[in-house]
Parts: structure tokens; sequence; C-alpha cells
């Protein structure tokens, strides 16, 4: 079997894939699913973040132009149209020398133009937000089978669309922490309260500079665990430097975590974050309250998976 994958843009989509593929192997190895030969082939998007996590799970990776088109200025739209014209002209090369059984799509720009060159090809698609994205709706219609993160979802497709509830899928490695190992690993106190604060795989600048704003008063409450991005790294940085010895120890700070995540979820009391996709499938899994800060630009996606979590009792939403 030959699959080929395409994610891209944000972790919310590129790690349930990689949870996919992880599993695909696991079956793999304990099935008769293993006799078969299985390729498998990663198209993100050019200067994606997407890159690195797929090079480093060791898959075969390619990156074609994308772009969106939703929301964009007039000024930008001749661009991005023409980003999606060479995307569109990459795929049909990628799929005529890969030969795909089965596309996998989770969303993001990179999914259009692959889409419409391979729209023959049996195809699964993979919804991580409770309202999917515009080009996710757009290639609901080809698809062969979309699965869903919750029930909510059901309500944006057609009646007569194949779907089936799955959940968000979640890497093995990441639930593997227990709380005490997680500290241990982390070198946080086991006696002290833990907030988390991550802004997702991209930071949040906003999230970030009300966390540094107000860090000498957070740090008499609780130990504080931030993942704020590389963008916001060196005013982190700053911020350490310029704080005493004792609140200092507390303030456990890092650009990213991958390996680590997991770890991060297990050690915390407290999260405070955006609402993205991997919000609805990390934080239920840990039982992780949270605190969610929906990012505002992003269409309305994150605010209705922060309404999601907030009517369950898991979370409450304060505007960015």
């Amino acid at each position: 079997m030959r699959l080929l994958i395409c994610a891209g843009g944000t972790g919310g989509g590129v790690y349930p894939a990689l949870a996919v593929l992880e599993a695909l192997k696991v079956q793999r190895q304990m099935s008769d699913f293993g006799r078969l030969t299985f390729d498998v082939l990663w198209v993100g998007g050019e200067g994606g973040m997407e890159a690195k996590l797929v090079e480093r799970a060791g898959v075969p990776f390619e990156a074609i132009p994308a772009a969106g088109v939703h929301g964009v200025g007039l000024e930008q739209l001749p661009r991005n149209l023409g980003q999606l014209r060479r995307g569109y002209s990459a795929s049909r090369r990628i799929l005529r020398q890969f030969e795909p059984d089965v596309l996998f799509f989770t969303g993001g720009y990179v999914a259009a133009p692959m889409a419409l060159a391979g729209w023959k090809i049996p195809t699964l698609l993979y919804v991580p937000d409770i309202e999917p994205g515009l080009a996710l709706k757009t290639l609901a219609r080809f698809a062969d089978c979309i699965a869903l993160t919750a029930e909510d979802s059901r309500k944006y497709f057609s009646p007569r669309a194949q779907t089936v509830l799955t959940g968000y899928p979640t890497r093995s490695g990441l639930s593997n922490w227990t709380r005490k190992d997680a500290r241990k690993k982390l070198r946080l106190d086991d006696d002290l309260p833990v907030l988390l604060v991550f802004g997702g795989s991209k930071g949040a600048r906003s999230i970030n500079t009300a966390v540094l704003d107000n860090l000498p008063a957070l740090l008499e409450l609780a130990q504080v665990l931030h993942i704020s991005g590389e963008l916001d790294w060196p005013n982190v940085q700053t911020a350490r430097q310029n704080l005493s010895k004792i609140p200092a120890a507390r303030y456990h700070a890092f650009p990213y975590l991958h390996e680590e995540m997991g770890a991060a979820l297990a050690a915390a009391d407290l999260a405070v974050t955006r609402a993205g996709a991997s919000t609805l499938g990390e934080l239920p899994l840990f039982g992780l309250p949270a605190i969610l800060v929906p990012y505002p630009h992003a269409w309305r996606y994150q605010k209705i998976n922060a309404d999601y979590l907030v009517e369950r009792g898991a979370a409450v939403m304060i505007e960015n």
C-alpha cells in the first residue's frame, strides 16, 4: 500500500497525522497487515513547521507551494492564487511519481492543490477542529470517508457524507509520563503547583506578553512552565535574566517542546493556552483544566473549540 499524507500549517493538523502513522506502523507489526509493502510520503507546505517534525519521524517529505484565499485582501489574492497554481502542478508531479493508493488529509492550505490533483484517488479526511476549515469543507465533497474529533462536527457535513467519530488521535509517547516523572524530567518542585503556559505550535504573543508583564506575581503563587514559541524567545530570555534568584528558580521557559510536551502536560495543574485543535485531544487526555484564549484572527475555529470544552466544564475562556 502506498499512502500519501498531506498535512501542514500548525500542530493541530500535523500531530494527529503523525499519531495515525504511528498507529499504522504498530498495527502492521501486530497483524497480517505487516505482510504488505507499506510506503508513505508526506507532503507539506514550503517553509512549514511540519518539515522538521516529519523528518524527525523518519518519513519521506516533499514540500509544495500553498497559500490561503479565504479572507485574503485584494492585493495578496493574485499572489496566493499563483501559489495554488504552482502547488497544483507540483502535486500532479508528485502523484505521477509516487502513485499513492490512498490520500490522507488533515487540513491546512497545502491540502487544496493536492486534493484537486488527486480527486480520483480514494481519500480519507480527518477534521481536527470542531468546525472544519474552508479547505476541509471543500475537500469533504470528494472524500470517501470523513473522520471527526467530536460528534458536534457532523452538522457541518451533508447527511449523505460517510462520517466516523474517532476522537483526536494522540501520539503514544504523549501519555507515557507520570506526574512524578514529568516533574523530575522538567526539574519542577513536587510541592508547588505548576502553571503551564503555551500558545500552540507557533506561540502566542498576547499570552506571552501577559505572562511576562505579571511574572513576579505569578511566581509567588506557582511554578511557571512557559513554552513561548521561537518568535518571542528573546523577550523571554531577557525577562528571565531580570528575575532575582529565588523567583528565577520557579520559572521554566522553553521556546518549544516536542518529545517533552507530554511531560509538560502531565506535570501541570492548570494550563493557559490557545484553543487550537490539539487542545481538544491533549487537555482531556490529561484531565488538565485550562484557561483558553482563542486566537481572534483565525475565523471562529478556536472560539468554537473553546466553547466545546467550556460547555463540558473542562475550561474557562477569556478574550485575547
